[in-house]
């Protein structure tokens, strides 16, 4: 049974490795490698982009992006000095795209990001925005072949529809069995303990909408998708 400390991302006792620096949880793993197997026999090289992150580094990304250190993307994927915003105005455009620490999907061990280096043009660096896997982009044959084939292998796409909250991520796959085990075990109060001591950007503002950040950015993904 999965833990409060490995749901947000400060312990990595349920992770097994994947390959290199990646890992998920053990039977995340072997779906991953089935899913893996199937979209090579389709042409595809499928290869995970980003696994496993911890709270530390959760918490580096949203304070660099709260603190006008990293690039913040508006809904159009366009660039924003959040330099320049109150604070509800610069947290709601990071959650969007990031996710509060300790709230991240990628501390679960259930979800990766995905693509194929095969299918990215030589001298291009890959972005992970929706242009690249939706049609016109050169990983658009890859997100058709998983839309088709995916849940075979109890793979889904959490962020598959803009409902307002996180926008849509396409080459973002969660395994269901123990994605929707964490989503129900992942509450407010479970987020408050983890940042018992923690330096987070924003705290006040953070804490004051937390019920309603949860509801917008957080529990909609166990619904988004399915």
């Amino acid at each position: 049974m999965i833990n409060h400390e490995m749901l947000t991302g400060r312990s990595t006792a349920h992770l097994s490795e994947l390959c290199g620096p990646h890992r998920l949880q053990a039977e995340a793993v072997d779906a991953f490698h089935a899913l893996q197997s199937a979209a090579s026999q389709a042409g595809f090289t499928l290869q995970p982009a980003s696994t496993f992150r911890d709270f530390s580094r959760q918490l580096a990304i949203w304070n660099g992006k709260f603190r006008a250190e990293r690039p913040v993307l508006d809904s159009n994927s366009q660039p924003v000095d959040v330099s320049l915003l109150g604070d509800a105005e610069r947290g709601e455009l990071i959650l969007r795209w990031s996710a509060l620490p300790g709230a991240s999907r990628h501390h679960w061990g259930s979800d990766l990001d995905i693509y194929d280096p095969n299918l990215l043009p030589e001298g291009s660096k890959l972005q992970l925005e929706p242009w690249e896997y939706e049609q016109g982009g050169y990983f658009y044959p890859l997100t058709q072949w998983l839309t088709e084939n995916m849940a075979t292998f109890g793979f889904y796409r959490p962020f598959s529809h803009d409902s307002g909250g996180v926008a849509v991520e396409p080459w973002h796959l969660s395994y269901r069995p123990l994605a929707e085990q964490c989503e129900h075990l992942l509450t407010p109060e479970v987020l408050k303990q983890a940042w018992i001591g923690q330096d987070l950007a924003g705290y006040a503002w953070i804490t004051s909408q937390l019920e309603r950040i949860f509801q917008q950015y957080v529990i909609i993904k166990a619904v988004v998708g399915k």
